[in-house]
């Protein structure tokens, strides 16, 4: 009875030897610790390939939610997340210059002044903070708001400051002197965007109450209420002002844009093309043309001198939000699923697609010198990506 077991033993462990044996030599003729690190290097070679970033910044420890850069220092990037941080930083250097600390909720908006000098950082905790840009020292903390921050934009000209709540507020301070100016009350629901004209002079909010509010900045007096038929039916999501500050583009949850004349309040065109929620607006600088993104996978680039769609770019998955990249015809889409696509708004067609986020986009910044594109992603991490042939 041993030796047949034994003999059984034998043969199982002779099968095992022989199975391994096999496998190996299906693989390679050389040495067999080969095949294994030639895998390796495979792998390694296909996942850089796919990644097509030129700079990681790996600063946060949560979802991204915000980027910003300069307007003047091109190398110069601020970026703000879920880990209640923001970051500023340079491209090309691996390791963060400041962090934006004291913000005790997610930091979801990040805008420097058009100098350049300061950088606004809003948070859910509902707290403002204002930075200087070169030292990364804080300058001031702005309070008022009961509720989250959902925006922050800076005054044209001036070191004003603006930023629409959770509350249904929208609040304005002096940045220098940390001083509280004025408090715009009438939304009903939490102001989702916002924005100062170009020249200065108005200020457009748009609220999750599917309402658009038009106010006077020194007295504080809303001018004008967009509201009803034949505007949005839900809450606005986004908002873009030509550069003559006349027109407010806005979107909504209801998958339509409108076109509302800032002047006399009057809805004068509306743009029907998506499917599904609006998520992002951008104006192109050199062509009377608008760019639409939505969670219908499309972003749609529309010629606003006759309310008609110039092409509709078919994404794989939804446009979270856009940029147009300078004053050329080119408009980066950033999508949920992590890629982002540069569509030539001529021809409709997608020039190029960057990889490397393993989830999705939030945001998209674009240097003062137009060479590159910064991303922020739900994935943790802002890539740059270099764009200089796209100008």
């Amino acid at each position: 009875m041993n030796d047949p077991a034994h003999h059984d033993e034998d043969e199982d462990q002779g099968d095992v030897f022989i199975d391994e044996n096999d496998v190996v030599q299906e693989i390679t003729v050389d040495d067999e610790d080969l095949p294994d690190v030639e895998g390796e290097d495979d792998d390694a070679e296909d996942f850089e390939e796919a990644d097509d970033s030129m700079h990681i910044f790996t600063g946060h420890t949560g979802e991204l939610y915000t980027v910003a850069c300069s307007p003047m220092d091109a190398r110069l990037v601020a970026t703000g997340g879920g880990d209640d941080k923001g970051f500023i930083w340079k491209i090309f250097d691996g390791d963060w210059a400041f962090e934006l600390g004291g913000h005790k909720d997610s930091v979801c908006s990040l805008d420097f002044s058009a100098d350049g000098q300061l950088l606004a950082s809003g948070s859910f905790d509902g707290f403002v903070k204002i930075w200087d840009a070169s030292s990364g020292d804080l300058k001031g903390t702005l309070e008022g708001p009961g509720g989250g921050i959902e925006w922050v934009r800076w005054h044209p000209r001036g070191h004003l400051v603006l930023a629409g709540s959770e509350d249904c507020t929208v609040w304005m301070w002096n940045a220098d002197r940390s001083a509280y100016l004025n408090m715009f009350s009438g939304h009903a629901s939490s102001v989702t965007c916002g924005n100062f004209t170009p020249d200065g002079k108005t200020i457009c909010t748009g609220s999750d109450d599917a309402t658009l509010r038009i106010w006077n900045p020194r007295s504080g007096e809303n001018t004008h209420v967009v509201r009803g038929h034949p505007y949005h039916t839900e809450g606005l999501t986004c908002l873009a002002i030509t550069s003559d500050s006349t027109l407010a583009l806005t979107g909504s949850k209801d998958s339509s844009v409108h076109i509302v004349n800032i002047a006399t309040g009057k809805v004068v065109s509306s743009l029907t093309s998506h499917t599904d929620s609006i998520e992002c607006i951008g104006l192109s600088l050199s062509s009377p043309w608008a760019a639409t993104g939505g969670m219908d996978n499309k972003l749609v680039v529309w010629d606003l001198q006759h309310s008609s769609p110039r092409c509709t770019c078919d994404n794989e998955d939804g446009v979270t939000c856009l940029s147009w990249l300078g004053d050329s015809k080119y408009v980066a889409a950033g999508c949920v699923d992590g890629k982002i696509r540069i569509w030539d708004s001529l021809s409709g067609d997608c020039v190029r697609t960057f990889s490397g986020h393993s989830d999705a986009i939030q945001s998209l910044g674009v240097s003062a010198d137009k060479n590159f594109l910064v991303s922020g992603s739900l994935d943790g991490t802002a890539r740059v990506f270099e764009i200089p042939e796209f100008q």
